[in-house]
């Protein structure tokens, strides 16, 4: 089994083999303008799927799918050549939903853009449903202080000098600093 690095390197190599010889090989007016978008090769290395998108109509697709089914076996030799590893890796085609999904994505982003407008518009002539500063300012003639003292002095203290400080003036640290 081989490390998904080799197998990366290889789906890319055999994406731009085929993306640039397709027509060469191919050689049918009938094969659409066809893109190859992605190559997926398993662990062993032995099976490569091969994504593409055609630009046209359904039966410009439809013919350009059986006109690769039905050159498959050149496409496989022509990477095989090219390649040089010891089993060719067998080449199924596959058609991408590329397309179908870009398109998909556009429509739901042009709906988004539609409803975000139609609110947009909606906002623009609302009003607040209370005051338009829900929060509460003290008015300018209003000096009191919250914990509810007026002279400024606090309404706990019983007029006692801090018992930190020693007679002889010096700051008591503690049990821990005399020692």
């Amino acid at each position: 089994m081989a490390d998904a690095g080799r197998a990366r390197k290889i789906a890319d190599r055999i994406k731009t083999l085929i993306a640039a010889n397709v027509e060469s090989i191919v050689k049918d007016p009938d094969l659409g303008f066809i893109t190859i978008t992605d190559v997926r090769v398993t662990g062993d290395l032995q099976h490569a799927s091969v994504f593409y998108t055609v630009f046209g109509d359904e039966t410009q697709r439809a013919k350009t799918a059986a006109l690769l089914e039905k050159n498959k076996g050149r496409l496989r030799s022509f990477v095989g050549g090219q390649i040089q590893i010891r089993l060719t890796p067998s080449l199924d085609f596959f058609a991408d939903a590329i397309p179908e999904t870009a398109a998909h994505l556009e429509d739901l982003l042009r709906e988004a853009k539609e409803r975000d407008e139609a609110v947009a518009a909606a906002a623009a002539g609302a009003t607040y449903a209370g005051e338009a500063d829900p929060y509460k300012k003290p008015e300018p003639g209003d000096e009191d202080d919250l914990d509810g003292a007026t002279d400024g002095t606090d309404p706990d203290s019983t007029g006692s000098t801090d018992d930190s400080t020693d007679t002889d003036g010096t700051q008591d640290l503690g049990a821990d600093a005399r020692a």
